[in-house]
């Protein structure tokens, strides 16, 4: 059996390089200030950026011995300076007469008594002849104790602390990871690095990030919200990298809560379970909610074992899912400590993301000489988007900007319009590349392989294939990746960069009748459904907009569904998303014409209301005036069968059930429940209990559906004496139950394992921008 090497140990041999040289100015100061405190246990006192030319910044502070005194061993306790020494330039040698304007400067603080010791951190090289001459030089001034450490030093020390390796999470894409990973963690985290490398070239450590990674540390859980091209995947899947860095979690990409409890394995505590778009990708998606909903118990049981999850979530979603996950399944998720607001970023925050995807774009020079005098205010616009920053960094986004303050303003804070225009422009083989990619839903496969569909795609938009190949290539690394998705490390092909792209490219779609017809007629109903809006309404989220006119195309597609999903469970909720959320009175007009017996059969649902999915779509109806007598009678007299037998209490908090019962039905069934559930518990429960198995569930989760609606009952007849005092009784029975039977589950607490989560320090006011460097070579 081969010994893997311990984590936070060089596991290659050689030396390592992190390309220091690619970081900037701003982040080099940044790793800095980590080695200080993360490496040397400092707290700086005064921080202070030169303004006099120069490009480097010193920290001042009071040196205290720090517990393991790596590289600084000699230096003595008392006033000390350290000076960043950055230079944009791979492979260089520090000389001592780049620091000749520092000897002047180091000479004053000296005399006023703040700098006893000096330390040079530098990311070049430094010989042992200049470090010797820069050493006397610096003892010529009256420092006592001169230290100097270059860029190797720098990278060592990476290669050997994970925890700074946390607080600058950019140096993972620049590095070897064989040094600082075992075997099985590196396998990993090349694959993650495939989807991550130019996204950390790029990130910055925010305080976003910061309480993510807190959050998972202190809970296992954290949920991120934020609107669309803000970063929030970007900061799950770096989380994710930390925590394969520090814990050895291995990450597991799930769809929903079903597969977080259907991967997790007991026996493998560390793993890290990343959800993106938890509750929708575009539109809130309720199916996915109730996932969470009937899941989040055996969620937290896997939390409490070990595991970790991150959750990613545009905030309307959120804000629409959050009325169905009821706070007593997981209280957490209505507090602070892990819900993170990724969209909050400080001015110094937005000013480097903007610089980092402008200095590390592919923008020349003179285009870069002419956006540095507008950089500020452009990070400065509400909203700040960092895909849109990303987008103003290349070339294929900015071939119409105007270079001035009002073109980039307006590029920053109106992406969506200039995106239409870059679309627009693009050559016929483009076009039909992103085309094949958007058709293709989740990954156009690599090598090509088109089937009848997707040729027909090519030939009705001008493409060839040899050009589309072309294209795609072309395309890759601004509108498009190439690799493997997160969800499916089993196949490779291309993906929409962002899913702003996706959502822009359907915003284009949608301008062109024919480009709709192509896209209804080359895929299945299922990508169709989960792909198109047949609502004229300004919704939140860009799908597919479809107009009246190919509404019976749709409704086609929709009868071939319906045969189709009487034994799917998964299918029919799409099927039945669709209806309830995206479509205009006119389409469900046109469709009941269609199918004159489809709502007669959204009649007949089960328990639990808030888990299924008719009633959604019969509300719809009954706004859209479907709904006839005869329906509303059977409605009525359903769940009032479900009140009482499950018991279902979804009917007095879920939304659609304010539309579809009246004041005076509402009043009514509450009166039937109170009347006949005290009298009817027992063999209700006996009921529960007949079906409990325990080998698959322990009773506790069991039982939890059944405490939730006891509990929403309790809430509703608050006042009502009588009948709170008949649902406690109830609970005691219940509990009661729950004991008797003969399994119980005893979570075990893991062992807690730090990720660093400490506050990045406030910056002083300073002269220097940090676009400074912005237009060197």
């Amino acid at each position: 059996m081969t010994d893997h090497p311990r984590k936070g140990t060089v596991a290659a041999t050689g030396s390592p390089d992190f390309a220091l040289h690619t970081l900037g100015w701003r982040a080099f100061q940044d790793l800095c200030a980590a080695v200080l405190r993360e490496v040397w246990a400092q707290s700086v006192h005064t921080f202070a950026d030169s303004n006099d030319g120069g490009r480097d910044g010193a920290f001042y502070g009071t040196w205290q011995q720090p517990p393991d005194p790596i590289g600084v061993q000699d230096v003595p306790d008392g006033p000390f300076v350290l000076q960043c020494k950055h230079t944009t330039k791979a492979d260089t040698t520090l000389a001592p007469s780049e620091l000749s304007n520092e000897f002047a400067k180091v000479q004053a603080l000296v005399d006023q008594g703040l700098c006893g010791s000096y330390v040079l951190l530098a990311n070049a090289r430094v010989s042992g002849t200049s470090a010797a001459a820069i050493r006397q030089r610096l003892l010529d001034v009256g420092v006592r104790y001169p230290l100097i450490l270059d860029g190797q030093w720098i990278c060592d020390t990476i290669a050997s602390r994970q925890n700074l390796r946390t607080f600058v999470p950019r140096v993972y894409g620049l590095g070897d990871l064989s040094h600082i990973l075992d075997e099985r963690a590196y396998t990993q985290a090349q694959a993650l690095l495939d989807y991550l490398r130019d996204e950390l070239a790029t990130f910055v450590v925010t305080d976003a990030y910061r309480r993510a990674a807190q959050a998972v540390q202190d809970h296992g859980f954290v949920l991120l919200l934020g609107e669309p091209g803000i970063g929030k995947s970007i900061i799950a899947a770096t989380v994710a990298m930390t925590a394969l860095d520090a814990w050895g979690c291995l990450t597991v990409y799930a769809h929903d809560a079903d597969e977080v409890v259907r991967h997790w394995n007991p026996n493998e505590p560390n793993q890290f379970f990343w959800i993106d778009d938890a509750f929708g990708s575009v539109r809130h998606e309720r199916h996915l909610t109730d996932s969470w909903a009937r899941r989040m118990r055996e969620v937290m049981t896997a939390v409490r074992g070990g595991a970790k999850v991150v959750l990613t979530s545009r905030d309307y979603i959120y804000r629409d899912a959050r009325r169905y996950l009821k706070e007593s399944t997981y209280p957490l998720l209505h507090e602070q400590q892990v819900a993170v607001d990724a969209t909050q970023l400080r001015p110094e925050e937005r000013r480097q993301i903007l610089y980092n995807h402008i200095k590390l774009g592919d923008q020349p020079l003179e285009v870069r000489s002419s956006m540095k005098p507008h950089l500020h205010e452009a990070a400065d616009a509400d909203p700040f988007y960092p895909e849109a920053a990303r987008r103003l960094g290349l070339q294929a986004f900015t071939r119409r900007l105007q270079l001035n303050g009002r073109g980039i303003g307006d590029f920053m804070t109106r992406p969506s319009d200039f995106l239409r225009e870059v679309y627009d422009g693009l050559d016929p083989d483009e076009k039909t590349a992103l085309a094949l990619t958007y058709q293709a839903g989740e990954c156009l496969s690599s090598p090509l392989d088109l089937d009848t569909a997707q040729h027909d795609v090519v030939t009705r938009l001008g493409g060839t294939i040899a050009g589309v190949g072309r294209a795609l290539h072309t395309l890759t690394g601004t509108f498009l990746r190439h690799g493997s998705p997160p969800s499916n490390d089993t196949i490779t092909g291309w993906s929409f960069r962002h899913p702003t792209l996706q959502e822009g490219f359907a915003a284009f779609l949608t301008t062109d009748l024919n480009l709709i017809q192509i896209f209804l007629s080359g895929q299945n109903w299922r990508t169709i459904l989960s792909r198109i809006d047949c609502d004229t309404g300004n919704q939140a989220g860009t799908l597919l907009r479809v107009p009246p006119s190919l509404y019976p195309r749709v409704i086609e597609i929709l009868q071939t569904a319906d045969q189709e999903t009487q034994a799917d469970w998964l299918g029919q909720r799409l099927w039945h998303g669709f209806l309830a959320s995206r479509c205009s009175n006119e389409f469900l007009t046109l469709y009941t014409q269609a199918e004159p017996t489809a709502i007669d059969r959204l009649t007949w649902f089960g328990s639990f209301l808030n888990v299924v999915d008719e009633p959604q779509v019969l509300a719809r109806m009954q706004q859209a005036d479907l709904i006839e007598p005869a329906h509303h009678q059977r409605i009525v007299k359903r769940v009032t069968e479900l009140a009482v037998e499950s018991p279902d209490a979804g009917w007095t908090w879920l939304p659609e059930w304010e539309v579809l019962l009246t004041e005076n039905e509402r009043e009514q069934l509450l009166s039937h429940v109170k009347q006949q559930l005290p009298s009817r518990f027992d063999q209700i429960l006996q009921g529960w209990r007949n079906n409990y198995k325990p080998d698959e569930t322990d009773p506790q989760t069991y039982f939890d559906e059944l405490e939730i609606e006891l509990n929403s009952y309790q809430k509703v007849f608050a006042e009502d004496t009588d009948a709170t005092s008949a649902i406690e009784q109830a609970l005691e029975k219940m509990n009661e139950t729950i004991w008797a039977i003969d399994e119980e589950y005893v979570p075990q607490d893991p062992h807690a394992a730090a990720l660093h989560g400490d506050s990045a320090p406030a910056d002083a006011p300073h002269g220097r921008s940090v676009f400074d460097d912005i237009d060197d070579d």
